[in-house]
């Protein structure tokens, strides 16, 4: 037997078997330089006490979509509660030919391979990484030759801490984007040594810590307390989860979807993650917990539940709030009720009492909410936004009043009297929409209007079966990820930027002869802003948007990389006049509508609203079949000095529909004589004269009555984008307009100029 056993060690196909194994463990435990993770082949990273692994992860809301991160990998937890506890490039999603390799230069690179494109990398080139290890304690680290960290997840956190990690000052978590309000939430901790749930950047809805003590970070411990530490890791503020005694294979902190912060813990008995600790007890205290025009009740099973505050007393009389009445308004009151602005989340504070806190918001015409505390403070607090909130409590001694007038509305729906089981609530631009109710036993979700709704879901369905079918000549399937470009290869594109289209606007071509038209802009925008607003455009995928394909960020060079549309701008067709003949009517009028539905997308398929900012002729383009896209959108997220609210944009679509219509320029007295003319009976005047028969009367009066609509100087009394589709589309009827030039839309006219132009309904 000794000398079998010497033999079969001395077998060289055995001594490879045993060395095979051995390979496998050190690979599991230590990640080499060009180790690669696949959707293909789901693969993974483990650590070497198998507790967890990095890999690529299905977004079941989103079919083909997958993120790489590091999730729990225990035989003790089933796959389906495997909790996902860090993410490469927190919102990335990728499709399903992708890897995440560390590349032989020493970074971590998730990339779709179809496309050839990297959308999240570790930027450690210059660190001299050597290779990876996924420690047992679920720390992602990238280490040198000398085995020292010069890179790790726990410095680059998600929305989760684990046991040990250390949030240090200026770090933050931020909630997974699930819906319109859950991107919004962060937990940070600031430069006082304070602990701060915030909403955006202003709103604190939550704080913990001394500030005199200067914390420098947060840290879970293994026996689930959580503690703020000082410099020497002292504890200087602690919260303890209900089972902190218990024995617990499993703990981590997480910044939920709806905005809360809770300690979770792995039961084993019931087989499932149970909060032992959450920062807001009352879920109704989150900022925004339901969404923008919710509020925020328990029901008697002691869970939250949002609904739809605005009631009617008349089930077949739609009552909406508004944003400003010239006449026949009034004051709904809602008692034990405290309601506050959402976007933006502004506020005036006044002293006073209730009926005279009533009557300043019912007299301030920018005054949509007030809430009067009623609590020996003596505070009105008014809001001007048109998206608010607010929670109601029978122990709540605050009284809140909402705005509601009768004044003229662009749009009515068909039937609207059929309805009587909605619930409605008037938007900001002073339309009836309907208010959906979203129960909510978590208190996580609720969406702003089911039209809203509508057209999102719609959207969404409609553009993942465009993605599908995209299949570009060097890209695949549809991916969140475009091409970075170094400036030597825009150059090379462009033909050293020989061909000019516009505006800062290049023609070019890819190396696979792919046509894009490259943008260059401001090289002083912020690195930061620059790649977050490229990542958040480059995910914007709608057939009448012109698509994002790369970008530039290198030194002081910034540009922007899209398809070529043939036939060019929009404004280019109308003044020559060889073009303008191909614009027939049935054309001009489906630009209005594509273009239409390009920015309610924007405004209401996104996951966030984006305003267009800069809507004009020369920002769409023409196909070859005279189709149009809406190109040059988003930039305001990269020069927020000059960012616009949606009523800008409806204003802007306006003004666009009358230069098409008419086919004149953008002159100061255009759309006073186009609505003299229309006022007077006759807008068959007003067609472009370069028009062939065929312009359909009908048409053009639905078309010029949006149009004023959204000219209107008064920007609460103009239509949503999703509205302004649904009246050329005809589901909506819309009601002849008032005198929309009350005041002067045109950019050569100023408030402090003193000039004001007269209504073309004024003598």
């Amino acid at each position: 037997m000794l000398k079998q056993g010497n033999f079969l060690f001395s077998s060289p196909f055995l001594l490879c078997v045993f060395f095979w194994f051995f390979l496998i463990h050190i690979v599991v435990s230590h990640i080499p330089l060009g180790s690669k993770l696949s959707v293909e082949e789901n693969n993974l990273w483990v650590s070497s006490n198998g507790d967890f692994a990095v890999g690529f992860v299905n977004h079941s809301e989103q079919p083909n979509q997958y993120s790489v991160g590091i999730r729990f990998n225990s035989k003790s937890i089933p796959f389906p509660k495997q909790t996902v506890v860090w993410v490469a490039g927190a919102d990335v999603t990728v499709g399903n030919k992708s890897f995440f390799q560390l590349s032989q230069n020493g970074e971590l690179v998730l990339v779709d391979s179809l496309r050839g494109v990297a959308v999240w990398t570790s930027n450690t080139s210059q660190l001299a990484v050597a290779s990876a290890l996924l420690r047992n304690d679920g720390n992602l680290v990238l280490l040198n030759r000398k085995k020292d960290v010069v890179w790790q997840t726990f410095d680059n956190p998600s929305d989760t801490l684990l046991p040990g990690q250390n949030l240090p000052v200026h770090k933050t978590l931020r909630a997974a984007s699930r819906n319109s309000v859950s991107s919004y939430y962060s937990l940070h901790m600031n430069a006082s040594g304070q602990l701060q749930l915030k909403w955006e950047s202003d709103v604190i809805y939550w704080s913990r810590g001394n500030p005199a003590s200067l914390n420098l970070g947060v840290v879970l411990t293994s026996g689930g307390v959580l503690q703020l530490v000082d410099h020497n890791l002292n504890p200087v503020w602690s919260v303890f989860g209900e089972d902190h005694n218990d024995s617990v294979n499993f703990r981590l902190l997480k910044l939920d979807i709806d905005g809360n912060l809770r300690i979770y813990s792995w039961v084993e008995a019931t087989g499932s993650w149970k909060s032992v600790w959450q920062a807001v007890e009352n879920q109704c205290n989150v900022f925004a917990t339901c969404g923008g025009h919710g509020i925020c009740v328990f029901n008697t099973s002691g869970s939250p539940e949002c609904r739809c505050p605005f009631k009617t007393t008349s089930s077949s009389n739609l009552k909406c709030f508004s944003l400003n009445c010239d006449s026949n308004h009034s004051m709904d009151t809602y008692e034990h009720t405290f309601l506050y602005g959402i976007y933006p989340p502004n506020e005036s504070i006044t002293i006073t009492n209730l009926q005279q806190c009533r009557e300043l918001c019912m007299q301030d015409p920018a005054c949509t909410a007030a809430t009067f505390t009623n609590d020996g403070t003596a505070h009105c607090r008014m809001t001007t936004s048109p998206y608010f909130s607010g929670h109601r409590n029978p122990s709540l001694s605050s009284i809140s009043f909402v705005k509601t007038c009768s004044d003229p509305i662009a749009v009515n729906p068909h039937n609207s009297s059929s309805s009587p089981s909605l619930s409605p609530v008037k938007r900001s631009h002073g339309l009836c929409l309907s208010c959906q109710i979203g129960g909510a036993a978590s208190g996580t979700l609720l969406l702003f209007v089911v039209v809203q709704l509508g057209i999102g879901y719609f959207m969404y369905r409609r553009r993942n079966r465009i993605l599908r079918k995209a299949a570009l000549a060097y890209t695949g399937r549809n991916s969140k990820g475009v091409m970075m470009l170094p400036f030597t290869e825009i150059k090379d594109i462009t033909g050293n930027f020989k061909h000019q289209i516009g505006p800062g606007m290049y023609r070019g071509a890819l190396s696979s002869q792919q046509p894009v038209a490259v943008k260059d802009l401001d090289e002083t925008i912020e690195e930061r802003k620059f790649r977050a607003a490229v990542s958040k455009i480059g995910s914007i995928h709608h057939k009448n948007l012109v698509k994002l394909n790369g970008y530039c960020c290198e030194l002081g060079h910034r540009y922007l990389v899209y398809e070529y549309v043939k036939n060019g701008s929009l404004d280019k067709c109308i003044e020559d006049d060889e073009l303008n003949q191909r614009l027939t009517w049935r054309r001009r009028v489906n630009i209005c509508l594509t273009v239409a539905r390009a920015i309610c997308y924007l405004h209401a398929g996104c996951r966030e609203f984006i305003s267009h900012g800069n809507l004009k002729c020369s920002n769409v383009v023409l196909d070859k079949n005279y189709g149009a896209k809406v190109s040059e959108y988003g930039l305001e997220m990269v020069r927020p000095e000059e960012s616009y609210g949606g009523e800008k944009d409806v204003a802007d679509f306006g003004k666009m529909v009358l230069i098409l219509i008419t086919g004149r320029p953008e002159v100061k007295d255009l759309w006073e004589w186009t609505y003299e003319e229309w006022i007077q009976g006759h807008p068959e005047r007003v067609v472009d004269k370069r028009l062939d028969d065929g312009v359909d009367l009908k048409e053009l009066e639905r078309v010029l009555r949006i149009a004023f609509w959204c000219l209107q100087s008064d920007e609460q009394m103009r239509p949503s984008m999703s509205e302004v589709v649904k009246v050329l589309e005809g589901s909506l009827t819309v009601d002849p307009p008032r005198p929309p030039f009350s005041q002067t839309l045109s950019e050569e006219e100023s408030p402090e100029s003193g000039s004001k132009p007269q209504s073309p309904m004024e003598p």
